[in-house]
């Protein structure tokens, strides 16, 4: 992560943190998901001029700069070093290990084609499993996206060239 993300990170946690709010408060007050609050934060996802109005009434703290530099289009990027935490290395072995039975039920339940993870919503959510101990919810809820039959004839460079 370069100096001025990393800095620009550190200032907005700050203020998440001087609010004493928790990610899925911020994101009741904002309608926004809490992993997106999060996204916003880490500026991994561009804040909407809609959405200025509710995330300054719900963290007052932060300022017009700050407000300004969310509004920009981010750089998402992760740092491979990431991988390292535990939960992080948990949550890519969990996609490895079930990914390839997810993938046939996607294409059984849908066709050809995959889940986008631009039309995406991503939530973290907390619930008491059967045995009463604390369980973690993840859900990944993106837009299906067939693969096309690349067919000439409807390819527009092609059609542009018999002009």
């Amino acid at each position: 992560m370069d100096n001025n993300k990393a800095n620009t990170v550190a200032s907005l946690m700050s203020v998440k943190q001087k609010s004493g709010k928790t990610f899925s408060q911020l994101a009741e007050e904002t309608g926004l998901t809490n992993v997106y609050v999060a996204q916003l934060l880490r500026r991994q996802a561009q804040l909407k001029p809609e959405t200025v109005p509710k995330l300054k009434a719900a963290l007052p703290l932060l300022s017009d700069e700050q407000i300004h530099e969310m509004m920009k289009a981010p750089l998402r990027s992760y740092d491979p070093n990431l991988i390292q935490d535990p939960t992080v290395y948990r949550l890519n072995e969990a996609i490895m290990h079930f990914g390839e039975s997810i993938k046939e039920i996607i294409n059984e339940e849908f066709g050809d084609g995959i889940m986008s993870a631009i039309d995406f919503f991503c939530s973290v959510d907390k619930v008491k499993g059967v045995d009463g101990k604390d369980r973690v919810v993840v859900t990944f809820d993106g837009k299906y996206l067939p693969h096309t039959e690349h067919k000439t004839e409807h390819m527009v460079s092609r059609l542009m060239r018999k002009e």
